[in-house]
């Protein structure tokens, strides 16, 4: 073989270093990026899959969700059925009256607690609230099924102040029941509250 000179061995040299660089630098400047551009596209292209997913499982739930918000729409507009309406405190009275028919209370004395005032519990709500108190005498166990079957029944009131003595004894039929005292609160619709339409 031939040997090659010094200089033409340098001049080799570089060549080679500069071809190298041109690489490196090609490398760096134009594959490096687009590699980092592929990168991120990749990575995009993940997430936004990922929101199409989302927004389809959305518009797959989207009746579900109608049917739901339906129901609950009717619920509101019956519970809003059973509110008060009109003259408030006759509205409560005749209420009260009919549903103790079915239970050994006696109902001697009913209250009005003023007009309806708005409802302090919660910043904005719909609903203002009407109160009455009532009194009479019933025996432990009757009393306290009242009680409860009201408010199951009637889920927009809700009884308070319930105050329990003995009777004042006056024969021997009324030896063992208490006499009571308490307050009905109850959710009165405000003008515009009420469901326009049932879907």
């Amino acid at each position: 073989m031939n040997k090659i000179s010094k200089e033409k061995r340098s001049q080799l040299v570089l060549v080679i270093i500069v071809v190298l660089a041109v690489i490196i630098g090609i490398w760096f400047s134009l594959i490096r990026t687009q590699q980092e551009d592929l990168r991120t596209l990749a990575a995009k292209k993940q997430d936004d899959s990922k929101k199409l997913d989302q927004i389809g499982d959305t518009i797959k739930n989207s009746k579900k969700a109608e049917l739901e918000l339906a129901a609950v729409s009717n619920e509101l507009a019956q519970a809003e059925q059973n509110m008060p309406s009109g003259d408030l405190y006759l509205s409560m009275v005749d209420t009260i009256r009919k549903f103790k028919t079915n239970y050994d209370v006696q109902i001697s004395q009913f209250t009005p607690s003023g007009s309806d005032t708005p409802v302090n519990l919660l910043p904005r709500f719909p609903y203002r609230q009407v109160s009455v108190s009532i009194s009479g005498t019933a025996h432990y166990h009757d009393l306290g099924k009242f009680v409860a079957d009201f408010e199951n029944q009637f889920p927009t009131s809700r009884i308070l102040n319930l105050d329990l003595s003995p009777a004042a004894v006056t024969g021997p039929e009324t030896r063992e029941k208490l006499a009571f005292r308490m307050d009905i609160v109850s959710l009165v619709a405000s003008s515009g509250t009420h469901s326009t339409s049932n879907p």
